[in-house]
């Protein structure tokens, strides 16, 4: 029987070693790239006060970024920044549409939320009151029933007005209404004064003459899109994705204003004619979150510490810094 020389046994085993070597590293490439997680779909909430939110609703450019990757999209209306945080903090949605302040709420009651993307810089609330109901100053709302969605921009704004203007919360009877059952308490004479938010404060504008007695853009908080801390830290990839989509919609929305107060007034079941006041109180240019809004967090967070609706022992400046994540859309935004 014929020996075979050992150098070729030895290159026999290498030879075969090292096939079975990429046999095992295929297996675990694929069971790593079949391991690789991704959602099985992503919930997104939509909301008349984010306008680009609606865009990207009727576009159905999620739908079309996620469909190869057989990811589904969900989508949940919510009728407020508080609807939107419930959302979030009962695992609906994994996005939600609010305004920074309540945001800032929610995160120092212990929600798991990061603001990732800016949808708008609105003007979207102000202190409202019927024509000739003799209020014209914040002074005047002592002793009267003022309509205030708890936990939302409004109410936040209301009660920055009244320290800024010297009056008590205890000085006015605040009733918690949602924003549409506010105007029409407003209207119907129910309550004597309204934190309004629009599309809602634009319409009783047009439709009753009602009247913004106070405003005041800075106490406006920013739009913020919020994620749940749990989504983003398992798909940050799916986050920026989002964002990219989100992008999409805000460069529409600049590009083509009459046909987003069109669009806005379709899905709202408001005129034209009122979604163009809301549309023009609105500012798309700023989709990336940073110091700007921190400082406007912080001053909102300070004043809600004072009234005791966010705790005296709470570290505002940290809960901000741990709110606000810009580096989702640093990554996107050209």
């Amino acid at each position: 029987m014929k020996k075979i020389p050992l150098i070729d046994i030895r290159s026999f085993l290498a030879i075969v070693t090292f096939g079975l070597l990429l046999v095992v590293l295929a297996a675990c490439g694929s069971s790593s790239a079949d391991s690789a997680e991704k959602p099985e779909e992503i919930r997104l909430d939509y909301a008349y006060y984010s306008p680009t939110s609606l865009v990207l609703k009727k576009f159905g450019w999620a739908e079309e970024e996620f469909k190869e990757d057989g990811i589904d999209v969900t989508w949940a209306l919510s009728q407020g920044s508080n609807k939107a945080l419930e959302f979030l903090n009962s695992d609906s949605v994994d996005f939600g549409s609010t305004a920074g302040a309540a945001a800032l709420m929610s995160k120092a009651n212990g929600a798991p939320i990061k603001n990732v993307y800016l949808y708008s810089k609105p003007e979207w609330t102000a202190l409202v009151t019927n024509k000739d109901s003799g209020i014209t100053s914040v002074q005047d709302l002592k002793g009267k029933k003022v309509a205030a969605t708890l936990g939302t921009d409004p109410y936040i704004f209301l009660l920055r007005t009244l320290d800024a203007e010297g009056v008590s919360p205890d000085d006015i009877e605040i009733v918690n209404l949602q924003h549409g059952d506010g105007a029409s308490a407003l209207t119907s004479g129910s309550v004597d004064a309204w934190a309004g938010l629009d599309p809602h404060m634009a319409r009783l504008e047009l439709e009753s003459g009602a009247e913004l007695f106070y405003r005041n853009a800075d106490f406006n908080t920013y739009g913020f899109l919020n994620v749940r801390e749990e989504f983003a830290e398992k798909y940050p990839e799916y986050v920026e994705r989002v964002i990219k989509v989100y992008e999409k919609a805000r460069k529409w929305a600049i590009e083509n204003p009459d046909e987003l107060a069109e669009l806005v007034a379709e899905e709202a079941g408001i005129s034209v004619d009122v979604a163009k006041i809301q549309m023009e109180r609105n500012d798309f240019s700023q989709p990336v979150p940073g110091d700007v809004q921190k400082t406007a967090i912080l001053e909102a967070g300070k004043v809600l510490q004072a009234g005791e609706v966010i705790k005296a022992d709470a570290d505002i400046e940290k809960l901000t810094d741990e709110l606000i994540d810009p580096s989702f859309a640093e990554e996107v935004v050209e």
